[in-house]
Protein backbone atom coordinates (compact mmCIF):
# COMPACT_ATOMS: atom_id res chain seq x y z
CA UNK A 1 0.00 0.00 0.00
CA UNK A 2 0.96 3.18 -0.88
CA UNK A 3 0.70 5.50 1.78
CA UNK A 4 2.25 3.80 5.17
CA UNK A 5 2.43 0.69 7.59
CA UNK A 6 -0.44 1.73 9.84
CA UNK A 7 -0.85 -0.76 13.67
CA UNK A 8 -3.74 -0.54 15.07
CA UNK A 9 -4.53 -1.81 18.73
CA UNK A 10 -7.79 -1.94 20.14
CA UNK A 11 -9.03 -4.73 21.97
CA UNK A 12 -12.72 -4.09 20.69
CA UNK A 13 -12.95 -6.03 17.26
CA UNK A 14 -15.49 -3.75 15.80
CA UNK A 15 -13.36 -0.86 16.41
CA UNK A 16 -10.47 -2.28 14.33
CA UNK A 17 -12.99 -3.35 11.75
CA UNK A 18 -14.53 0.45 11.54
CA UNK A 19 -10.91 1.89 11.68
CA UNK A 20 -9.12 -0.63 8.93
CA UNK A 21 -11.78 -0.67 6.34
CA UNK A 22 -11.07 3.67 6.59
CA UNK A 23 -7.67 3.38 6.32
CA UNK A 24 -7.75 0.63 3.64
CA UNK A 25 -9.38 2.87 1.55
CA UNK A 26 -7.24 5.69 2.10
CA UNK A 27 -4.26 3.50 0.29
CA UNK A 28 -2.47 2.60 4.06
CA UNK A 29 -1.57 -1.26 4.72
CA UNK A 30 -3.68 -1.93 8.14
CA UNK A 31 -2.10 -4.45 10.96
CA UNK A 32 -4.25 -5.04 13.55
CA UNK A 33 -3.48 -6.49 16.98
CA UNK A 34 -6.44 -7.11 19.63
CA UNK A 35 -3.57 -6.42 22.52
CA UNK A 36 -0.26 -5.22 23.56
CA UNK A 37 1.49 -8.96 22.93
CA UNK A 38 0.48 -9.19 19.75
CA UNK A 39 1.47 -5.23 18.90
CA UNK A 40 5.25 -5.84 20.13
CA UNK A 41 5.02 -9.24 17.90
CA UNK A 42 4.10 -7.14 14.94
CA UNK A 43 6.35 -4.38 15.82
CA UNK A 44 8.99 -6.74 15.12
CA UNK A 45 7.62 -8.36 12.21
CA UNK A 46 6.16 -5.17 10.14
CA UNK A 47 8.15 -1.79 8.88
CA UNK A 48 5.35 -0.06 11.10
CA UNK A 49 5.12 3.72 10.22
CA UNK A 50 2.28 4.87 12.98
CA UNK A 51 0.55 3.38 15.41
CA UNK A 52 -3.14 3.72 16.56
CA UNK A 53 -3.52 2.48 20.17
CA UNK A 54 -6.70 2.33 22.37
CA UNK A 55 -5.79 3.25 25.90
CA UNK A 56 -7.63 0.71 27.93
CA UNK A 57 -7.04 -2.63 27.38
CA UNK A 58 -7.01 -6.27 29.08
CA UNK A 59 -3.56 -6.84 30.11
CA UNK A 60 -1.25 -4.15 29.45
CA UNK A 61 -2.46 -0.95 28.35
CA UNK A 62 -1.73 1.57 25.73
CA UNK A 63 0.16 3.41 27.38
CA UNK A 64 2.46 0.69 28.16
CA UNK A 65 2.54 0.30 24.59
CA UNK A 66 3.55 3.88 24.10
CA UNK A 67 6.55 3.75 26.47
CA UNK A 68 7.58 0.65 25.00
CA UNK A 69 7.47 2.53 21.29
CA UNK A 70 9.35 5.93 22.37
CA UNK A 71 12.17 3.55 24.30
CA UNK A 72 12.78 0.97 21.22
CA UNK A 73 11.31 2.07 18.27
CA UNK A 74 11.34 6.35 18.91
CA UNK A 75 10.82 7.23 14.90
CA UNK A 76 6.88 5.13 14.86
CA UNK A 77 4.80 8.40 16.24
CA UNK A 78 1.56 6.96 18.26
CA UNK A 79 -1.88 8.13 18.11
CA UNK A 80 -4.40 7.53 20.62
CA UNK A 81 -7.54 6.62 20.09
CA UNK A 82 -9.81 6.14 23.58
CA UNK A 83 -13.04 5.81 24.90
CA UNK A 84 -12.45 6.79 28.05
CA UNK A 85 -9.90 9.92 27.65
CA UNK A 86 -9.40 12.52 30.89
CA UNK A 87 -7.71 15.44 30.88
CA UNK A 88 -4.51 14.01 32.84
CA UNK A 89 -4.30 11.32 30.65
CA UNK A 90 -3.93 13.44 27.19
CA UNK A 91 -1.98 15.47 28.98
CA UNK A 92 0.44 12.94 29.90
CA UNK A 93 0.61 11.59 26.80
CA UNK A 94 1.23 14.26 24.51
CA UNK A 95 4.16 15.89 26.89
CA UNK A 96 5.70 12.23 26.50
CA UNK A 97 5.41 12.58 22.90
CA UNK A 98 2.74 11.03 21.64
CA UNK A 99 1.97 12.49 18.20
CA UNK A 100 -2.16 13.36 18.92
CA UNK A 101 -4.75 11.93 21.26
CA UNK A 102 -8.48 11.32 20.05
CA UNK A 103 -11.84 10.71 21.89
CA UNK A 104 -13.88 7.99 20.45
CA UNK A 105 -15.69 8.49 18.05
CA UNK A 106 -13.11 10.63 16.33
CA UNK A 107 -13.67 12.59 13.18
CA UNK A 108 -12.34 10.65 10.63
CA UNK A 109 -11.31 13.33 8.06
CA UNK A 110 -9.94 14.87 10.54
CA UNK A 111 -7.61 11.38 12.01
CA UNK A 112 -7.14 11.00 8.25
CA UNK A 113 -4.96 14.40 8.43
CA UNK A 114 -3.55 13.98 11.52
CA UNK A 115 -2.16 10.35 9.97
CA UNK A 116 -1.03 11.79 7.09
CA UNK A 117 1.34 14.01 8.77
CA UNK A 118 2.69 11.55 11.10
CA UNK A 119 3.43 9.54 8.13
CA UNK A 120 5.06 12.09 6.57
CA UNK A 121 7.51 13.17 9.68
CA UNK A 122 8.51 9.43 10.08
CA UNK A 123 9.11 9.45 6.72
CA UNK A 124 11.54 12.83 7.34
CA UNK A 125 12.67 11.49 10.04
CA UNK A 126 14.11 8.49 8.34
CA UNK A 127 15.44 10.57 5.69
CA UNK A 128 17.30 12.85 7.76
CA UNK A 129 18.82 9.94 9.71
CA UNK A 130 19.80 8.45 6.21
CA UNK A 131 21.88 11.86 5.42
CA UNK A 132 23.45 11.82 8.63
CA UNK A 133 24.54 8.75 8.35
CA UNK A 134 26.06 9.21 4.73
CA UNK A 135 27.22 12.90 5.38
CA UNK A 136 29.28 11.26 8.30
CA UNK A 137 30.36 8.13 6.05
CA UNK A 138 31.75 10.73 3.04
CA UNK A 139 33.15 13.32 5.96
CA UNK A 140 35.22 9.80 7.19
CA UNK A 141 35.97 7.86 3.80
CA UNK A 142 39.33 8.07 2.85
CA UNK A 143 40.18 9.03 -1.16
CA UNK A 144 41.52 6.96 -3.15
CA UNK A 145 44.66 8.54 -4.26
CA UNK A 146 46.49 7.79 -7.26
CA UNK A 147 47.98 9.23 -10.91
CA UNK A 148 49.37 6.17 -12.10
CA UNK A 149 48.51 4.34 -15.35
CA UNK A 150 47.52 1.27 -13.10
CA UNK A 151 45.12 3.52 -11.27
CA UNK A 152 43.74 5.46 -13.64
CA UNK A 153 42.38 2.55 -15.37
CA UNK A 154 40.86 1.72 -11.86
CA UNK A 155 39.26 4.88 -11.64
CA UNK A 156 37.86 4.47 -15.29
CA UNK A 157 36.50 1.47 -14.00
CA UNK A 158 34.91 2.63 -11.09
CA UNK A 159 33.30 5.57 -13.43
CA UNK A 160 32.00 3.12 -15.98
CA UNK A 161 30.29 0.58 -13.53
CA UNK A 162 29.54 2.52 -11.06
CA UNK A 163 25.17 2.44 -11.27
CA UNK A 164 25.25 -1.20 -12.79
CA UNK A 165 23.44 -3.70 -10.71
CA UNK A 166 26.30 -6.43 -12.18
CA UNK A 167 28.57 -8.02 -9.15
CA UNK A 168 31.99 -6.77 -8.93
CA UNK A 169 34.75 -8.93 -7.78
CA UNK A 170 38.08 -6.97 -6.53
CA UNK A 171 41.14 -8.81 -6.24
CA UNK A 172 44.65 -7.44 -4.84
CA UNK A 173 46.61 -8.36 -1.41
CA UNK A 174 45.90 -7.03 2.19
CA UNK A 175 46.18 -3.20 2.89
CA UNK A 176 46.10 -2.64 -1.31
CA UNK A 177 42.57 -0.56 -0.50
CA UNK A 178 39.84 -3.00 -1.51
CA UNK A 179 37.38 -1.46 0.87
CA UNK A 180 37.77 1.98 -0.24
CA UNK A 181 37.16 0.49 -4.28
CA UNK A 182 33.97 -1.00 -2.91
CA UNK A 183 32.77 2.40 -1.23
CA UNK A 184 33.42 4.29 -4.21
CA UNK A 185 31.41 1.98 -6.12
CA UNK A 186 28.40 2.52 -3.90
CA UNK A 187 29.09 6.07 -2.88
CA UNK A 188 29.36 6.97 -6.17
CA UNK A 189 26.63 5.28 -7.54
CA UNK A 190 22.64 6.31 -7.40
CA UNK A 191 22.10 4.09 -4.64
CA UNK A 192 23.91 6.19 -2.53
CA UNK A 193 21.23 6.78 0.17
CA UNK A 194 20.49 3.38 0.77
CA UNK A 195 22.94 0.92 3.02
CA UNK A 196 26.17 -0.08 2.26
CA UNK A 197 27.02 -3.09 4.49
CA UNK A 198 30.31 -4.24 4.74
CA UNK A 199 30.93 -8.01 6.51
CA UNK A 200 34.21 -8.80 7.03
CA UNK A 201 34.23 -12.88 6.27
CA UNK A 202 37.72 -13.29 7.87
CA UNK A 203 36.60 -12.20 10.92
CA UNK A 204 33.68 -14.01 11.71
CA UNK A 205 34.00 -17.31 13.23
CA UNK A 206 32.48 -19.54 10.27
CA UNK A 207 29.97 -21.10 12.90
CA UNK A 208 28.30 -17.49 13.23
CA UNK A 209 28.45 -16.24 10.07
CA UNK A 210 25.47 -17.65 8.32
CA UNK A 211 23.38 -16.44 10.75
CA UNK A 212 24.76 -13.37 10.43
CA UNK A 213 24.36 -12.91 6.96
CA UNK A 214 20.40 -14.34 6.65
CA UNK A 215 18.94 -13.41 10.00
CA UNK A 216 17.55 -15.53 12.65
CA UNK A 217 13.66 -15.84 14.67
CA UNK A 218 13.60 -15.85 18.20
CA UNK A 219 14.47 -19.37 19.35
CA UNK A 220 16.36 -19.99 16.27
CA UNK A 221 19.06 -21.82 18.26
CA UNK A 222 20.36 -21.30 21.87
CA UNK A 223 21.02 -17.79 22.66
CA UNK A 224 19.05 -16.14 19.68
CA UNK A 225 16.57 -14.17 22.55
CA UNK A 226 14.90 -11.92 20.04
CA UNK A 227 14.90 -11.81 16.20
CA UNK A 228 17.99 -10.27 14.21
CA UNK A 229 17.66 -9.11 10.67
CA UNK A 230 20.78 -10.44 8.76
CA UNK A 231 23.05 -8.50 6.31
CA UNK A 232 21.63 -9.71 3.25
CA UNK A 233 18.24 -7.70 4.52
CA UNK A 234 20.01 -4.81 6.25
CA UNK A 235 21.40 -3.65 2.86
CA UNK A 236 18.02 -4.03 0.81
CA UNK A 237 18.21 -1.92 -1.94
CA UNK A 238 21.95 -0.86 -1.49
CA UNK A 239 25.29 -2.66 -1.50
CA UNK A 240 26.77 -5.96 0.49
CA UNK A 241 30.60 -5.78 0.15
CA UNK A 242 31.94 -9.24 1.40
CA UNK A 243 35.55 -8.58 2.38
CA UNK A 244 37.46 -12.06 1.95
CA UNK A 245 35.34 -14.10 0.40
CA UNK A 246 37.51 -16.82 -0.22
CA UNK A 247 37.47 -17.53 3.59
CA UNK A 248 33.70 -18.27 2.98
CA UNK A 249 32.65 -22.61 3.81
CA UNK A 250 31.80 -23.87 1.12
CA UNK A 251 28.41 -24.70 3.37
CA UNK A 252 27.85 -21.18 3.00
CA UNK A 253 29.11 -20.79 -0.50
CA UNK A 254 26.13 -23.06 -1.22
CA UNK A 255 23.51 -20.66 0.13
CA UNK A 256 24.98 -17.40 -0.83
CA UNK A 257 24.97 -19.00 -4.11
CA UNK A 258 21.14 -19.83 -4.14
CA UNK A 259 20.61 -16.45 -2.76
CA UNK A 260 22.50 -14.79 -5.57
CA UNK A 261 20.03 -16.92 -8.36
CA UNK A 262 16.91 -16.76 -6.23
CA UNK A 263 17.43 -13.05 -4.82
CA UNK A 264 15.57 -14.35 -1.37
CA UNK A 265 16.31 -15.72 1.81
CA UNK A 266 15.22 -17.59 5.17
CA UNK A 267 16.27 -16.42 8.30
CA UNK A 268 17.23 -19.14 10.50
CA UNK A 269 14.35 -20.78 12.64
CA UNK A 270 11.90 -19.59 9.90
CA UNK A 271 10.84 -21.14 6.45
CA UNK A 272 9.35 -18.01 5.08
CA UNK A 273 11.09 -16.38 2.03
CA UNK A 274 11.79 -12.90 2.50
CA UNK A 275 13.00 -11.15 -1.26
CA UNK A 276 16.23 -9.35 -0.95
CA UNK A 277 17.99 -6.81 -3.54
CA UNK A 278 20.79 -5.44 -3.50
CA UNK A 279 24.10 -5.06 -5.35
CA UNK A 280 27.32 -7.70 -4.24
CA UNK A 281 30.79 -6.45 -4.61
CA UNK A 282 33.39 -8.82 -3.09
CA UNK A 283 37.06 -8.37 -2.37
CA UNK A 284 40.03 -11.48 -1.74
CA UNK A 285 43.26 -11.92 -1.57
CA UNK A 286 43.53 -15.13 -2.95
CA UNK A 287 43.33 -16.90 -6.30
CA UNK A 288 40.00 -17.89 -6.38
CA UNK A 289 40.84 -19.74 -9.87
CA UNK A 290 43.69 -21.82 -7.90
CA UNK A 291 40.64 -22.45 -5.09
CA UNK A 292 38.44 -23.44 -7.17
CA UNK A 293 40.42 -26.19 -8.90
CA UNK A 294 42.00 -27.09 -5.48
CA UNK A 295 37.76 -27.50 -4.19
CA UNK A 296 38.03 -25.04 -2.15
CA UNK A 297 35.99 -22.09 -3.62
CA UNK A 298 32.65 -23.19 -5.44
CA UNK A 299 33.24 -22.86 -9.06
CA UNK A 300 29.69 -21.58 -9.94
CA UNK A 301 29.86 -18.88 -7.39
CA UNK A 302 33.17 -17.44 -8.84
CA UNK A 303 31.50 -17.12 -12.05
CA UNK A 304 28.46 -15.44 -9.84
CA UNK A 305 30.91 -13.23 -8.37
CA UNK A 306 33.37 -12.29 -11.15
CA UNK A 307 31.14 -10.77 -13.84
CA UNK A 308 33.51 -7.37 -13.41
CA UNK A 309 36.64 -7.76 -11.85
CA UNK A 310 39.00 -5.46 -10.82
CA UNK A 311 42.64 -5.83 -9.97
CA UNK A 312 44.17 -3.53 -7.37
CA UNK A 313 48.47 -3.32 -7.84
CA UNK A 314 50.79 -3.46 -5.47
CA UNK A 315 52.34 -0.31 -3.77
CA UNK A 316 55.60 -1.27 -4.76
CA UNK A 317 53.56 -1.67 -8.67
CA UNK A 318 52.69 2.49 -8.43
CA UNK A 319 55.82 3.78 -6.75
CA UNK A 320 55.02 7.27 -8.46
CA UNK A 321 51.73 7.50 -6.22
CA UNK A 322 54.14 7.87 -3.08
CA UNK A 323 54.62 11.50 -2.74
CA UNK A 324 50.80 11.59 -3.28
CA UNK A 325 49.87 9.24 -0.49
CA UNK A 326 52.60 10.71 1.89
CA UNK A 327 51.51 14.33 1.38
CA UNK A 328 47.90 12.95 1.89
CA UNK A 329 48.63 11.02 4.87
CA UNK A 330 50.94 13.90 6.56
CA UNK A 331 48.01 16.32 5.99
CA UNK A 332 45.71 14.64 7.69
CA UNK A 333 47.77 13.65 10.84
CA UNK A 334 49.15 16.74 11.26
CA UNK A 335 45.19 18.36 11.17
CA UNK A 336 44.50 15.90 13.51
CA UNK A 337 47.64 16.47 15.81
CA UNK A 338 47.97 20.00 15.43
CA UNK A 339 51.29 20.42 13.78
CA UNK A 340 52.97 21.43 10.64
CA UNK A 341 55.52 19.17 8.77
CA UNK A 342 56.84 18.22 6.06
CA UNK A 343 58.72 15.48 4.88
CA UNK A 344 62.69 15.35 4.73
CA UNK A 345 64.39 14.05 1.25
CA UNK A 346 66.00 11.29 3.09
CA UNK A 347 62.66 9.74 3.93
CA UNK A 348 61.49 9.98 0.49
CA UNK A 349 64.10 8.06 -0.83
CA UNK A 350 63.63 5.52 1.95
CA UNK A 351 60.19 5.14 0.84
CA UNK A 352 60.86 4.75 -2.74
CA UNK A 353 63.22 2.04 -2.07
CA UNK A 354 60.87 0.14 0.70
CA UNK A 355 59.24 -2.69 -0.92
CA UNK A 356 55.92 -1.81 1.47
CA UNK A 357 54.53 -5.65 2.10
CA UNK A 358 51.75 -4.40 3.96
CA UNK A 359 50.99 -1.73 0.97
CA UNK A 360 49.02 1.65 1.43
CA UNK A 361 47.99 0.52 4.32
CA UNK A 362 51.17 0.45 6.11
CA UNK A 363 52.40 3.45 4.60
CA UNK A 364 49.55 5.16 6.09
CA UNK A 365 50.15 3.47 9.40
CA UNK A 366 53.87 4.58 9.08
CA UNK A 367 53.14 8.08 8.62
CA UNK A 368 50.70 8.05 11.62
CA UNK A 369 53.45 7.10 13.64
CA UNK A 370 55.56 9.39 12.83
CA UNK A 371 53.62 12.51 12.65
CA UNK A 372 52.70 11.77 16.10
CA UNK A 373 56.55 11.27 17.20
CA UNK A 374 58.06 14.42 15.23
CA UNK A 375 59.00 17.07 17.57
CA UNK A 376 60.52 19.21 15.01
CA UNK A 377 59.01 20.65 11.42
CA UNK A 378 60.68 18.26 9.63
CA UNK A 379 60.22 14.22 9.18
CA UNK A 380 63.23 12.27 9.04
CA UNK A 381 64.32 8.84 9.47
CA UNK A 382 64.38 9.12 13.17
CA UNK A 383 60.90 9.25 13.37
CA UNK A 384 60.50 5.74 11.16
CA UNK A 385 60.33 1.86 12.29
CA UNK A 386 63.24 0.43 13.10
CA UNK A 387 63.05 -1.88 9.99
CA UNK A 388 63.11 1.66 7.93
CA UNK A 389 66.50 2.33 9.79
CA UNK A 390 68.08 -0.57 8.75
CA UNK A 391 67.05 -0.07 5.46
CA UNK A 392 68.78 3.54 5.88
CA UNK A 393 72.42 1.52 7.12
CA UNK A 394 72.65 -0.68 4.34
CA UNK A 395 72.41 2.25 2.34
CA UNK A 396 74.78 4.14 4.12
CA UNK A 397 78.05 2.24 2.19
CA UNK A 398 76.99 3.07 -0.97
CA UNK A 399 77.69 6.88 -0.49
CA UNK A 400 80.64 6.12 0.96
CA UNK A 401 81.97 4.01 -1.82
CA UNK A 402 85.53 5.00 -3.34
CA UNK A 403 86.30 5.94 -6.86
CA UNK A 404 88.47 3.36 -8.54
CA UNK A 405 91.22 5.60 -8.84
CA UNK A 406 91.45 5.85 -5.32
CA UNK A 407 90.94 1.93 -4.97
CA UNK A 408 94.06 1.95 -7.40
CA UNK A 409 96.15 4.16 -5.23
CA UNK A 410 95.20 2.35 -2.25
CA UNK A 411 96.15 -1.00 -3.75
CA UNK A 412 99.54 0.52 -4.92
CA UNK A 413 100.59 1.79 -1.46
CA UNK A 414 99.67 -1.68 -0.08
CA UNK A 415 101.59 -3.35 -2.71
CA UNK A 416 104.64 -1.23 -2.05
CA UNK A 417 104.44 -1.90 1.98
CA UNK A 418 104.23 -5.29 1.41
CA UNK A 419 107.16 -5.53 -0.63
CA UNK A 420 108.93 -3.14 1.70
CA UNK A 421 109.47 -0.46 -1.02
CA UNK A 422 110.89 -2.63 -4.14
CA UNK A 423 109.04 -1.03 -7.14
CA UNK A 424 109.71 -4.53 -9.32
CA UNK A 425 108.04 -7.00 -7.04
CA UNK A 426 104.97 -4.71 -6.23
CA UNK A 427 104.51 -4.27 -10.09
CA UNK A 428 104.50 -7.92 -10.06
CA UNK A 429 102.08 -8.52 -7.84
CA UNK A 430 100.15 -5.96 -8.72
CA UNK A 431 99.88 -7.56 -12.23
CA UNK A 432 101.45 -4.48 -14.23
CA UNK A 433 104.59 -3.58 -15.93
CA UNK A 434 107.40 -1.39 -13.94
CA UNK A 435 106.47 1.59 -16.69
CA UNK A 436 103.23 1.51 -15.90
CA UNK A 437 103.55 1.40 -11.75
CA UNK A 438 105.85 4.58 -12.42
CA UNK A 439 103.38 6.57 -13.85
CA UNK A 440 100.53 5.49 -11.42
CA UNK A 441 103.63 6.64 -8.44
CA UNK A 442 103.80 9.58 -10.52
CA UNK A 443 100.07 10.68 -11.10
CA UNK A 444 99.32 10.39 -7.50
CA UNK A 445 102.13 11.88 -6.17
CA UNK A 446 103.34 8.51 -4.17
CA UNK A 447 107.17 8.46 -2.61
Amino acid sequence: MGNGTVLIVDDEPNAIKVLSAILLEADYNVVESIDVDMALKALHQEDVDVVITDLRMPGRDGMQLFEHVTENHPDIPVIFLTAYGTVDSAVHAITHGAFYYFIKPPDYLKLKSILARAVEQRRLKREIDALRKRLAEETTLPRIIGKTPLMLKIFNTIETIKDSESSVIICGETGTGKELIARALHFGSDRRDRPFVAVNCAAIPRELLESELFGYEKGAFTGAVSRRIGRFEEASGGTLFLDEIGELDLSVQAKLLRVLQEREIERLGSNRKIKVHFRLVSSTNRDLEKESKGGNFRKDLLYRLNVIQINVPLLRERQDDIPLLVSEYVNEFCIREKKVLTVSDEVMRIFHDYHWPGNVRQLRNVMERAVVLSKGDTITSRELPEEFVSLKKREEPLHSLKTLSELESEAVKNALRVCNGNKSKAARLLGISRKALYKRLKDWNIE
